[in-house]
């Protein structure tokens, strides 16, 4: 994926192998993980794998993924957000995910819009939000993207609550 977008404060761009570092603190930090159903990495050699298995992935399958949100004041990975496709809803998914020290600075929001925008481009003619019911701030996230809720969904990678699904066309 080649696509580079700038937002006020973000740059986003796709990961590459040189993000393990800043992606091993997205998947470890419990607040972070708390409401995405995965457990936390167990090492730098698992969030090798995971990007090789996600993000690059994606790109060279979908052309499309989650883009890496670089804070433009000191160039630090921030968080992620992007599109994914979600083989076992067969949906495209907005997703979002923040160090907590960048939470409620309207960070998801920016980048969200800017991703929306991006996916404009591509032939997709709807995007979802499954979210965690617990989750207020992704929910309010989504809602001033101007998502609304649709329905309740399963993932396999949260089996025990039902999740919300929000979507919006683009």
């Amino acid at each position: 994926m080649k696509a580079v977008l700038e937002t006020p404060r973000l740059i986003l761009r796709s990961f590459t192998l040189d993000d393990v570092d800043a992606m091993y603190q997205l998947m470890t930090v419990p607040d972070v993980i708390r409401y995405v159903g995965n457990k936390p990495a167990q090492s730098k050699q698992d969030v090798l794998d995971y990007l090789q298995q996600h993000p690059l992935r994606d790109y060279q399958v979908y052309g499309y993924g989650r883009f890496a949100c670089v804070w433009k004041e000191t160039g630090q990975v921030i968080g992620f957000s992007g599109i994914k496709f979600l083989e076992e809803i067969k949906e495209t998914e907005l997703g979002y995910r923040f160090l907590p020290e960048f939470w409620r600075k309207g960070l998801a929001t920016e980048a969200g819009q800017a991703v929306i925008q991006f996916a404009q481009g591509l032939s997709l003619e709807r995007l979802v939000a499954v979210i965690h019911p617990q989750n207020e701030g992704s929910q309010h996230v989504a809602l001033r993207l101007g998502f609304t809720l649709e329905s309740k969904t399963k993932l396999s990678l949260i089996e025990e609550y039902d999740l919300l699904l929000f979507s919006r066309a683009i």
